[in-house]
């Protein structure tokens, strides 16, 4: 019971933080104007008898109650009694600590003591939104009062689920209707013969051709830019996710393929105005070299060592395109407008031309790594990531592969710079700061490191999830750590996880997994 308690007391005082944090840096009221306008509710029409938005606000408070309830079950062995009492408990915490501070900010405001002057956030709304539109008295009770009912609720809803196994019984019939269907001869037959492949290929391909069609020059840019952080995200699977090595300063090889693209077919400044496909070679290439310098005389660092000189590398890069010295070399503050183009027997692209060209793209480096993985080099690159001293043990020419796994990173990367700067026909030290960098990584780490579905669910989690839900901008960086955290814990290895591949033991016939070569005989 004494544990059962102590749990209670950590959830409730957990939660209160929490929600506190969110409620100081003006969250509460972003999310729930986003609540609102999902829900599609008129900022004038009432719901039960309130505000379109403190109803909004009450469904977010309601769903933190709820989980912090939820949460006791689970600790709670002894049945209904014990797991409502936990999870009441929990939320009467929970709501206490909401409660005191909606009080005393409640007071304050009404006061009219302007809070934003020592926390931006803190708005007059932002205040009156958090007690519900009332005094602060009862606005304070009706937060004990809603928070403790609502972790109450948790616990008992919670409760059922967990006695009732539905999770598990759904599960289950899910997978017998889908074993049942798997059995279907033809069925079967089908899955097991290439056309299977061929088959989903081929409709992949087909939603490629028509979706640019159909969804509109807005979806069109969004679903470039996802297009070109997955470019992005596979050229530092390769580095960090096959080969382990961190590499924090990814943004410069980014920046020399847009800047390539950009000084050499803008007017200005230095007029040359070349093609583009010609340049597109060129900004590879040079990423490619870029890379190659870097790495030589890093080779021996490894861990923090080598990401801490990665990350300086990318900063210097960052540093030197916004210096007014070299304003009459890259543009400077200002960067550089009027990119060339692509154009293609006459045809000048559209962000649907863009579109194409994008996923060509990434159809050739998904095509490159998925070759590179499954070959001699790719089973090096996994060997060096577990243990380089091994490798270099067996015989691994460690040196040469860090060199390569470098070079075709920054070669994928040259390429998404110059499709970038391109599409959007200007480029500039804004875009190329330690945040791509950061975006670019955590694609890698959320979606699975060493996976290549995995950078593509990455990427669309992490850059097109905020670009549709626009309103959440300034808090990107929070819900990037809030993810990581969360995949760490429900998920270390990422969404779509690398598949360890199987071998085959030379003269035995038989197979085994990496590491257990040893044990066959």
């Amino acid at each position: 019971m004494k544990t059962q308690i102590k749990s209670s007391l950590r959830a409730g005082i957990t939660f209160g933080i929490v929600t506190l944090f969110l409620y100081l840096i003006g969250f509460t009221i972003t999310v729930s104007q986003i609540i609102q306008n999902l829900l599609k509710l008129e900022p004038d029409s009432l719901v039960l008898g309130v505000d379109a938005l403190t109803f909004s606000f009450a469904l977010f408070m309601g769903g933190l109650g709820f989980w912090a309830g939820a949460r006791q079950v689970s600790v709670s062995r002894k049945g209904l009694g014990s797991a409502l009492v936990a999870a009441t408990l929990s939320g009467l915490v929970h709501g206490l600590i909401v409660a005191l501070v909606a009080y005393i900010t409640g007071t304050l405001n009404a006061s009219g003591i302007k809070m934003n002057t020592y926390l931006s956030q803190l708005l007059p709304a932002s205040v009156q939104l958090f007690i519900f539109n009332q005094t602060p008295a009862v606005g304070a009770l009706s937060q004990l009062g809603f928070l403790t009912f609502m972790g109450f609720l948790g616990g008992a809803v919670s409760y059922g689920i967990t006695v009732s196994n539905l999770f598990g019984r759904l599960a289950g019939a899910w997978r017998s209707l889908w074993g049942r269907v798997n059995d279907v001869p033809v069925i079967a037959k089908f899955r097991a013969s290439p056309a299977f492949n061929y088959t989903v290929c081929g409709l992949i391909l087909l939603l490629m051709i028509l979706l640019p069609l159909r969804v509109g020059q807005y979806w069109n840019y969004t679903l470039g830019t996802v297009g070109i952080y997955v470019l992005l995200g596979l050229g530092l699977n390769i580095v960090v996710g096959l080969a382990g090595l961190l590499n924090l300063g990814y943004v410069a090889f980014f920046a020399i393929g847009a800047y390539t693209v950009a000084l050499l077919t803008a007017p200005a400044p230095h007029g040359l105005v070349w093609n583009f496909w010609l340049v597109l070679p060129l900004g590879i290439l040079a990423a490619t070299l870029v890379g190659i310098l870097l790495v030589v005389p890093v080779l021996r660092m490894r861990g923090d060592y080598l990401a801490i000189v990665t990350l300086g590398f990318g900063e210097i890069i960052r540093i030197l395109s916004k210096s007014d010295a070299l304003t009459f070399l890259t543009g400077g503050p200002k960067g550089v407008n009027n990119v060339g183009g692509p154009e293609l027997f006459g045809w000048v692209f559209d962000d649907v031309g863009y579109l194409y060209l994008i996923f060509l793209s990434v159809l050739l480096a998904i095509f490159v790594t998925r070759r590179l993985q499954n070959s001699r080099i790719g089973r090096a690159w996994e060997s060096m990531r577990e243990d380089e001293t091994v490798s270099r043990a067996m015989g691994i020419n460690v040196l040469k592969h860090k060199v390569l796994a470098f070079a075709i990173g920054a070669a994928f990367a040259g390429l998404g710079g110059v499709l970038f700067a391109a599409r959007n026909q200007f480029t500039g030290p804004e875009d190329h700061n330690l945040m791509v960098s950061i975006n670019v990584l955590s694609a890698v780490i959320v979606g699975g490191m060493g996976s290549v579905p995995g950078v593509i669910a990455g990427a669309f989690v992490l850059k097109g999830l905020p670009e549709i839900l626009r309103e959440l901008e300034n808090y990107r960086v929070l819900a990037f750590a809030t993810l990581l955290v969360v995949m760490m814990l429900v998920r270390p290895a990422g969404i779509l996880p690398a598949s360890r591949g199987k071998f085959e033991i030379q003269g035995g016939g038989s197979t085994s997994e990496p590491g257990k070569e040893g044990s066959q005989k």
